[in-house]
């Protein structure tokens, strides 16, 4: 009973959080499944498919002991293809991937340059070791480029995510000439742009039509657009293989399960070959948030300022109730409490018409 008086805190706060066992039943507008490939059982059969005619359907290792396959060279390569990028690194998780990227890449006499609104995988790793961080307001470029200015930094290292994961925002362009200009390394994290902006839904980089240079570095996520699980780092080959050597999530952890390194190939080649069909599944999407919400959407992620953490969970509720799974996201996750609201194209425009209408009336 250690921590009785915590979780007291919490409830009374409004900031007490529960698991709760999936129902399928429920219209998912609450993952980040943008385009539904959960659901997608062609995708499921041919990764079995492929598997069960394999030795072994477990990678049994590291990648630097015997874990690294065929499977996973593969999908690195066609990842590398896809993306402009020289070389790939599969990694255990986008938070994985990011405990690796920063953790080893800022060494002692470097900064690291970080969005306040960076993923917090990104944030607990800078508090590891002594690695010093210092945060630019949000998308804020005239502070970033200042801040580089003044640094007397061996290395200077920029963090930035491609879609904001809560206000679903995009990074500035001017980012990427900044960092150029400045000669710093760029970290972009696209778990919530990949899959679901540019022309062919590879993320900012092919959004902003940006030619990949050898101080941009790329992280992306399987748990997401792609339907799968797991993450990869894109960049160059001097880059991967010092993250080979020196990263801890990829050094000592199993390399990433078979299943899920397939299913992620087998989802990449299905969005580059079905990226108009998806493209404008996701603009009519966007429009419908826009004339019913009035709210403009970069990808997928809707964000709903309440502002009071128990009538966001009452909102949620009821709109569970009803039918409908949102997000209802309060401190220390954001600063003031918001439904989070993912226009999926895995539901249908006719649910996402009834959910926003809904959500209307309760605000």
């Amino acid at each position: 009973m250690q921590y009785n008086n915590e979780l007291k805190a919490l409830k009374k706060s409004g900031r007490y959080r529960t698991r709760e066992i999936l129902d399928t039943t429920i219209k998912d507008f609450a993952s980040n499944d943008y385009l539904g490939l959960s659901h997608n059982k062609e995708l499921h059969k041919q990764t079995v498919k492929i598997l069960s005619k394999l030795p072994l359907h477990s990678s049994k290792a590291s990648l630097l002991v015997n874990g690294y396959h065929q499977i996973h060279k593969d999908f690195e390569d066609d990842l590398c293809q896809a993306n402009g990028f020289e070389d790939a690194v599969i990694v255990g998780s986008g938070f994985s991937a990011n405990i690796a990227m920063i953790e080893a890449l800022v060494r002692r006499g470097d900064t690291l340059f970080m969005d306040e609104k960076y993923h917090a995988s990104g944030v607990l790793a800078s508090n590891i070791g002594n690695i010093d961080v210092k945060f630019f307001k949000h998308n804020d470029m005239n502070e970033l480029e200042n801040m580089l200015k003044i640094s007397n930094a061996k290395r200077k290292i920029v963090a930035v995510e491609g879609i904001y994961s809560m206000d679903g925002d995009l990074c500035d362009k001017r980012v990427f000439e900044i960092c150029q200009r400045e000669d710093t390394l760029l970290i972009v994290d696209e778990a919530h742009s990949s899959g679901v902006v540019g022309d062919n839904l590879m993320g900012v980089f092919d959004l902003y039509n940006i030619e990949i240079q050898n101080n941009h570095i790329k992280m992306g996520t399987l748990g997401k657009a792609y339907g799968s699980f797991g993450a990869y780092i894109l960049a160059s080959s001097h880059i991967i293989e010092y993250l080979i050597n020196r990263a801890k999530p990829i050094i000592y952890a199993t390399s990433l399960s078979l299943y899920d390194t397939l299913l992620g190939h087998n989802s990449l080649l299905y969005i580059l070959n079905n990226n108009q069909l998806l493209k404008n599944k996701i603009t009519k999407n966007q429009a419908i948030i826009k004339e019913i919400l009035n709210i403009d959407i970069a990808g997928l992620i809707v964000p709903i300022y309440i502002g009071d953490n128990k009538k966001v969970i009452e909102i949620k509720n009821s709109l569970y109730n009803d039918g409908y799974a949102i997000g209802g996201i309060r401190q220390p996750t954001v600063p003031s409490a918001i439904l989070r609201v993912i226009a999926r194209v895995g539901e249908s425009e006719d649910e996402l018409q009834k959910l926003c209408k809904k959500i209307k009336k309760s605000i």
